[in-house]
């Protein structure tokens, strides 16, 4: 640790700190007896960690004495090799001025893990091991893949978890912090750890820095239409002139629809609406007991209704549709069953992000999934339906060191101030969900495959077979996406009977879709040839920088040429249309 900071230590009061912190424990267990505790989201519970590291570690060779020996050579061999660099070492040689260290992380990247021979060695002790933990869990043999997969990712979750920067007494930039601020960067972040306590749910920003309508979600419109599991969104032309077909936007039900309205500059809806197309939204309803029936089926006679909604409200044959992830799964059944049942012309084109239909290579998501995580669910949906906090533990834990245990170092363990961002803020609004709905998704798309499967499913009485889709589709994938692999995603045009543009964009399953063109970030790939698999696409592809929204636009403009005047029920809220409420109405708001 730094000489001045190691010097300001006798100034501390400690006493005091100790009964601040001490006070607020109390408060706490205080406020939390006089009312029902807010629960936990999973893996809040220090128990669940515990079984869950023993569960691991029981699958590991760890008791093997030549495991044993290896990790303690290994280990003692580090130890002196860097105790070595600051004169510790038993030749007795004299230290180096910037110790050299043979691994590197970025946890471990500012310079206090590096100027003192402790901290030196415990990070590296601990990437080794890490290292070869993650080396046994790949090695174990008499599993079949989907469970040794599973074993992997539970490896790699528990030795995040461990890292010495996730605990105060381990971590030298946390004791210099506090050491720096006299103690009050611990009562800071206990504060934090308290009030995420109460939410039940880890904080990535702050909680008051936006507000639905107000600062995020701005872009205007009205409620046009709703029913108990969505409202429909109409937004105002900013054009003279609008593409005659409208197009309907089907954003996941698992979060909130503002990821595609942030703010002006961000928004995909500001921005096509900018492009003369008239945008309807839907915004679904976060469940709660009155949900507890809602089925896939249910959310598929959502999207046919909202799309015949529209076609009556504007008087036109047909509109555009836009499905997101779990939405755009759901748009292709809805595709499935409007064809079987002769009504295809009703939708004018489809295009999908980021959406998975065939999910045999799914991704990460697949280790939360077998038949006794499902029976949990049970468990935890007393009422019919599923605490939005669950899920939003289970996709950070995808990424657990950037969207875990980043914000446990800087919140918790440095007291930092939660930063406004709206892209955390989005992420942290969480939906609920039916758990009927949410059960019967896992087993039978991420578990059993069936929707790739013809006739496997029928949804609302129609077998569904996505080999009937002859809808004009445009698909977007993203290179990085870890929820809907780009791999995965890619196989919907393996069963598609009609025409079909696939994209692959830059960045992830967020920042790969919302990439305005303004921002100048990223890139995508094109490629007109038909070729057999993604290698394929992407080994001819062409490189575009930027935004893939322009050729979107252009690709939808082609199919569609024709514009009408903006005016009459394009502009809701008019005279003589009634409308419900502003954009972005009730149901976005409830939790």
């Amino acid at each position: 640790m730094d000489q001045d900071v190691a010097g300001a230590s006798p100034s501390v009061g400690w006493g005091q700190v100790v009964g601040q912190l001490q006070s607020l424990w109390t408060d706490y267990q205080v406020e939390t007896s006089q009312k029902s505790a807010t629960p936990a989201a999973p893996f809040g519970d220090p128990a669940q960690w515990i079984g869950m590291a023993q569960g691991v570690f029981g699958q590991l060779p760890l008791a093997n004495p030549a495991v044993q020996q290896k990790l303690w050579n290994d280990g003692l061999a580090i130890t002196n090799a860097i105790f070595g660099q600051f004169g510790l070492g038993t030749d007795g040689g004299e230290p180096t001025p910037e110790p050299v260290l043979p691994r590197s992380d970025r946890r471990f990247a500012d310079p206090q893990w590096r100027s003192q021979p402790f901290f030196a060695v415990l990070h590296q002790l601990y990437l080794m091991a890490g290292e070869q933990l993650m080396d046994m869990a790949g090695a174990v043999e008499g599993l079949d893949p989907a469970k040794k997969a599973q074993l992997q990712f539970a490896t790699r979750t528990i030795v995040d978890a461990l890292s010495p920067a996730n605990f105060p007494l381990t971590n030298p930039v946390a004791l210099g912090k506090a050491l720096e601020t006299g103690g009050e960067s611990l009562v800071r972040g206990f504060e934090n750890l308290l009030g995420d306590m109460r939410k039940g749910q880890l904080s990535h920003t702050r909680s008051d820095a936006f507000v639905v309508g107000e600062n995020i979600a701005v872009t205007p419109g009205k409620v046009v239409f709703e029913t108990p599991l969505y409202q429909l969104i109409q937004y105002t032309p900013t054009t003279p002139q609008v593409m005659r077909t409208p197009l309907v936007i089907f954003p996941p039900w698992i979060n909130r629809f503002y990821i595609l309205d942030l703010n002006a500059k961000k928004s995909f809806v500001r921005w096509a609406v900018e492009q003369g197309i008239s945008v309807f939204m839907v915004s679904w309803k976060s469940a709660d007991a009155s949900l507890a029936h809602v089925a896939w089926d249910d959310y598929v006679a959502a999207q046919i209704e909202a799309v015949d909604r529209v076609r009556a409200r504007l008087n036109v044959p047909s509109a555009h549709t836009i499905g997101y992830c779990v939405a755009g799964t759901t748009l292709a059944a809805t595709l499935a069953v409007l064809a079987r049942n002769g009504e295809a012309d009703k939708v004018a084109s489809a295009t999908f992000f980021t959406a998975q239909v065939d999910f045999e290579d799914a991704g990460d998501l697949k280790h939360f999934i077998d038949d006794q995580q499902i029976d949990t669910l049970g468990h935890l949906s007393p009422e019919g339906y599923l605490d939005g906090r669950y899920l939003a533990t289970t996709f950070n834990l995808l990424r657990g060191n950037d969207l875990i245990w980043n914000y446990v170092e800087r919140n918790y363990l440095k007291g930092e101030e939660y930063p406004a961002f709206d892209l955390l803020h989005w992420n942290g609004d969480v939906t609920n969900l039916p758990a009927q709905w949410h059960r019967s998704y896992l087993q039978d798309l991420y578990r059993d495959n069936r929707l790739a499967q013809p006739d496997s499913l029928s949804v609302c009485g129609t077998p569904i077979d996505l080999r009937r889709i002859t809808t004009p589709t445009y698909i977007q994938a993203g290179r990085d996406d870890h929820i809907a692999p780009a791999k995965s995603v890619w196989k919907l045009t393996r069963l598609l009977a009609g025409p079909w543009e696939f994209v692959l964009a830059g960045s992830g399953h967020i920042a790969g879709v919302v990439n305005p063109p303004s921002s100048g970030k990223y890139q995508y790939w094109t490629n007109p040839d038909l070729v057999p698999s993604l290698d394929a696409f992407i080994a001819s592809a062409t490189e575009h920088p930027g935004s893939w929204w322009p050729h979107w636009v252009q690709w939808l403009r082609e199919l569609d040429p024709e514009d009408v005047p903006a005016r009459g029920k394009r502009k809701p809220g008019g005279k003589g249309d009634p409308v419900i409420e502003d954009a972005p109405g009730r149901y976005v708001a409830m939790r």
